[in-house]
Parts: structure tokens; sequence; C-alpha cells
């Protein structure tokens, strides 16, 4: 009775509370039957006395270290009342006067603390020595330690849009046709991402880094699938296709962190081409360069205005085809500088 443990720490995020209770179940050498929590937001979603809401990653924490957790009642600290009381004595026999140079540095020093200041002396309730009764009396009542980190997994809700994909944590996952326009609980650790409909798992995928997408073609129709396959790669080699200028404008379209997000107007670019005609779009793409104006829908209204120019000047009878040599061509011998017989 009496032996404690403390874990300083920046954060009380849910990744951070499995993080510090993981180190008191090594401190301890075992995993208790209970624990008493406040009703923080990284552990409880929603306090009630008799049926609590727990955040999804903190309960599947309890539930893999098989531990039941009863959250101390709001406005209640009597439910806790050990807890609160050791505040101040932590605080005033540990932290007080001590200087640290990393959180590390900090948690070495408090496990120190904990088992031989705190849990060396005699309490003054018991008259015995924490550590010596925890040895004796309760250790055995614990469970095995665990021997792994909990991977703590991020849970989230999204709407799967009409090009069969979610986005997560700024990535793509696709998902089959008839799951369009509903919404999805997705569950993301290191590794894998789980799609769920309500608690059913309808999709599976490995985690991808930010910005990229993990696409299954079966979840296309067959007569889809091909065009929803495409990749950023293909789609620089058609429009290098295209035009000088074209396959440039194309590269700085694609080229930011987030490539899928502009591919739709990669593929307008092509429409432009064959709506225009590649040297037309290939001459205002060089312009937008030069101008640093990336932005497909502008070019479209460019070509627009100029094909009405055009229009109208054609109407007109004030358009006239250039001719193959151009007005103000010279021979090469104008610009020599020595004359024929001078050489």
């Amino acid at each position: 009775m009496g032996y404690q443990f403390v874990w300083p720490t920046y954060q009380q995020t849910t990744v951070a509370v499995c993080e510090g209770l993981d180190a008191a179940w090594q401190f301890f050498g075992g995993v208790p039957a209970r624990i008493i929590p406040d009703n923080a937001s990284s552990m409880v979603a929603k306090a009630d006395p008799l049926a609590p809401v727990f955040v999804p990653a903190f309960a599947e924490y309890a539930q893999v270290r098989d531990v039941f957790v009863d959250p101390a009642r709001v406005r209640e600290p009597k439910d806790k009342g050990r807890v609160e009381n050791q505040v101040s004595y932590v605080r005033e026999s540990w932290w007080d006067g001590e200087t640290f140079g990393t959180l590390g540095e900090a948690r070495e020093s408090a496990v120190h603390w904990c088992r031989e200041t705190a849990g060396g002396r005699i309490h003054g309730t018991t008259q015995a020595v924490p550590r010596e009764v925890f040895e004796a009396e309760e250790r055995s009542q614990l469970k095995a330690a665990p021997v792994t980190r909990f991977d703590v997994p991020h849970w989230g809700k999204a709407k799967v849009h009409p090009d069969h994909h979610v986005q997560v944590l700024t990535a793509l996952y696709s998902v089959p046709t008839r799951h369009i326009g509903r919404e999805v609980r997705v569950r993301v650790d290191s590794r894998t991402v789980r799609i769920y409909l309500a608690t059913e798992l309808i999709k599976t995928h490995p985690r991808v880094a930010p910005g990229k997408r993990s696409t299954d073609a079966a979840d296309y129709p067959p007569t889809v699938a091909p065009y929803a396959m495409r990749s950023i790669d293909g789609l620089l080699e058609r429009a290098k296709g295209r035009g000088v200028y074209v396959g440039e404008y194309a590269e700085r379209l694609l080229g930011g962190p987030l490539p899928w997000t502009t591919m739709r107007q990669g593929y307008e670019l092509l429409r432009l081409c064959d709506r225009y005609g590649e040297a037309r779009v290939d001459a205002v793409c060089k312009r937008s360069l030069e101008l640093d104006v990336i932005d497909v829908p502008r070019v479209g209204r460019m070509l627009k205005q100029a094909m009405a120019v055009e229009e109208r000047a054609s109407e007109d009878g004030k358009m006239r085809s250039l001719p193959v040599t151009p007005r103000f061509s010279r021979s090469v011998d104008h610009f020599a500088t020595q004359k024929e017989g001078e050489r």
C-alpha cells in the first residue's frame, strides 16, 4: 500500500496515456485488474457514472492489456483520493528545486525517486515501507507485464467519394463500389488501415505515406478498372507527348506533395489539347510558365478567349494566313560582316 509511480509528460493524448501506463506496468512488474482514471478526453469520450463512453483507441488498449477501466465520477475527488493526496508530496519531495535537461532525464529521476525515496520511506499511515509491502503482498496479484509496445490506433470517420476512395490522414484508400456515398469508420495503426461500415469490416489496406494512395482494382467495376488505376507517371508521359511546354506544365502541376489532388486538372489539360489543338495549348502553357500561373482552368479561359478573337477576326475578313516565309526575314548574306569577294 502506498507504492507509487510518477511519469512526467508534456501531453495527455491517448498515445501519451498508453505510453505512461505501459511504463507503469514495467515499473510494477505486472498489470492490475482495475484502474481508476479521471475523465480526461484522451480516455473518456463521454463521462457518465453508469455508462461512460471510452475513446476507441483507449478502449482497445484496455482490451489488449486485459484491464478493467473504472473512471472516477465527475466532481467526486474521493473516488481517487489516494492519488489526489499524493500530488503535493510528489511536487515538494521530488519536483521542487530540480532541473532536467530532457524529458528522459526527468523520467529517470522520477523512477529512481519512486523506488528509493517514496518507496523506501516509512509510510506515515501504515508505518511500513511501501516497496516491501508491495513485494510481499501485492505483486503476486498482478497479471504479467506486457512485453511489446501497444500500437495506438487512430480512429476516424470518412465518406466514400465517387472515385471509390476515402481520405484518412491525408492519404487515400479504395472501397468497393457498393459503399459509395456512405460514411464509414476507419482504424489506422502504424501498418494497417481497416475500414468498417458500422461493425462490419469491409476493406483492409497496408498503410501508405501522406499524399499517397492505396487502390485495389477489385473495388471497381471491370469496365472502369483500367481507367481507375491510372498513374501520375502515365499522365505525365501523355502530357509530354502533346508538346514540350505542355509536358513542363504538367510536371509543375503534378510536382507538389499531394499530386493526386491535381490529377483532374492534368486530364483537363489533355482534353484542352484535343479541343483547341496541341500547338495552341503548348503556346499558352509556355506563357503561363513564364508568368508562374499553374492553373488549368485559367489556361482554358485563355484559350477560349483567344479562339473568340480569332473567330471574330475571321468573320470581319481581317484575318489572313501568314506566308510560309516571314515578311521581315533576311538572307544569311545580309548579316555577313564581309562581302563575298573580301573573304
